[in-house]
């Protein structure tokens, strides 16, 4: 009789590399203590009505069926008139696109279409925090480099040393989460170079491209040249139509990657939700002043928050683009960023995001944490009034 007593491991390895995610966590503990969440990155505003109108709309014309598994061919076609429109770039909606349950699930799916257990992927840091566990999920090695303070740039002989002939992939945010940066056209066409001279891919997270500030240009990766043929962009209805819950997403790229992409999506999800999609047409068609007008009013949020954190004391490197800063905190005689975030959420009323999470090695965030500041004005207004309490409690 076989020996009971002799059990398997019920979980993975791969599974315990790595953790929950910080910012989702920090959105719980921010209710179950009636705090302000300037953690996760949602706002708390309504989406566009007439984005809205067109998924009840779509709701009510019974478009509740499977989309097309690599989505819905109108939904493909906007996204290609719009993808032409906004970056220059030609792309075919049949051969190009794969529609994917939010940026997230495009990242993973792209990710295992191309990378195998051994090789490497390259990520820099701080990162959003999806991108290391996804390269473990994939059986990947990740390689970091870091992006330094205060202007969050990379080294180039960092980033040179970062590839191998075994990286296979590197992966880039920008306009940048948790950071802010947005890279220039300079140091993306660094990047790309030596993404040719050791034949790797570019996965580009661009879901904040239209949320840019003054003196700041968004370039899209596969626009450079010699460098459609190995990008992967990933972008998201999320962030630039406000509709974070609706998981609709895309990758897009070249031909054949594209038919491994969609392989493993289809796997995955089988497809993003149909109603959403159709929805999604009414979005990419919007007029090119929905944009202006929306970077317009990030800029106000932005410069407000700002002016906060800087009154009360925190130190920070103005984002340039995206709806993120990250904040040194030390200056309240705290050297510990999980004890300062228990503090602003439990004392203050103000949940933030450890910087922790956001580096390989979490001594590397301890000073730092992350606020958000895509809500309302009234909801800004709030939390300063809860961080000028910090401002007191730091001078005792």
């Amino acid at each position: 009789m076989e020996n009971m007593n002799h059990s398997k491991t019920r979980t993975s390895e791969k599974a315990s590399r790595f953790t929950e995610s910080v910012i989702r966590e920090m959105t719980r503990l921010a209710a179950r203590h009636e705090a302000i969440n300037l953690s996760q990155g949602f706002p708390d505003f309504p989406a566009p009505a007439v984005l809205k109108q067109a998924a009840c709309v779509a709701i009510g014309a019974d478009i509740n069926q499977y989309a097309i598994t690599w989505g819905a061919k109108r939904f493909r076609d906007a996204l290609a008139a719009k993808t032409k429109r906004h970056l220059g770039l030609k792309i075919d909606p049949e051969r190009h696109i794969t529609v994917c349950c939010g940026s997230t699930e495009a990242m993973i799916s792209s990710l295992m279409a191309v990378v195998d257990p051994g090789d490497e992927v390259v990520i820099f840091e701080p990162y959003y925090e999806n991108y290391w566990p996804d390269a473990v999920l994939c059986g990947a090695t990740p390689r970091f480099v870091r992006l330094h303070a205060p202007d969050w740039t990379f080294k180039p002989g960092e980033l040179a040393a970062a590839f191998s002939e075994r990286t296979k992939a590197v992966i880039l945010c920008t306009p940048n989460n948790p950071t802010g940066k947005v890279f220039s056209r300079t140091e993306l066409e660094a990047i790309g170079e030596l993404c040719k001279r050791h034949d790797a891919l570019a996965i580009t997270d661009e879901i904040y491209e239209h949320i840019i500030y003054e003196g700041a240009e968004h370039t899209s990766m596969a626009t450079l040249p010699g460098m459609w043929e190995r990008t992967i962009t990933i972008n998201s209805m999320s962030k630039t139509y406000s509709v974070t819950g609706w998981r609709v997403g895309y990758a897009i790229a070249p031909e054949d990657l594209t038919a491994s992409i969609r392989k493993v999506h289809d796997f995955l999800t089988v497809g993003a939700a149909a109603p959403l999609q159709e929805a999604g047409v009414t979005a990419m068609e919007l007029p090119e002043s929905y944009y202006s007008k929306m970077a317009a009013e990030y800029a106000e949020r932005r410069e407000f928050l700002l002016n906060v954190l800087r009154e009360v004391g925190f130190e920070f490197t103005v984002p340039q683009g995206a709806y993120y800063v990250m904040t040194d905190f030390r200056a309240f005689g705290y050297d510990d960023d999980l004890k300062f975030t228990r503090h602003m959420i439990e004392d203050i009323g103000v949940a933030v995001v450890p910087g922790s999470s956001f580096f390989s090695d979490p001594e590397s965030g301890k000073h730092l944490v992350r606020f958000c500041f895509c809500k309302t004005r009234e909801t800004l207004e709030a939390a300063a009034v809860r961080l000028r309490k910090l401002k007191v409690t730091a001078r005792r």
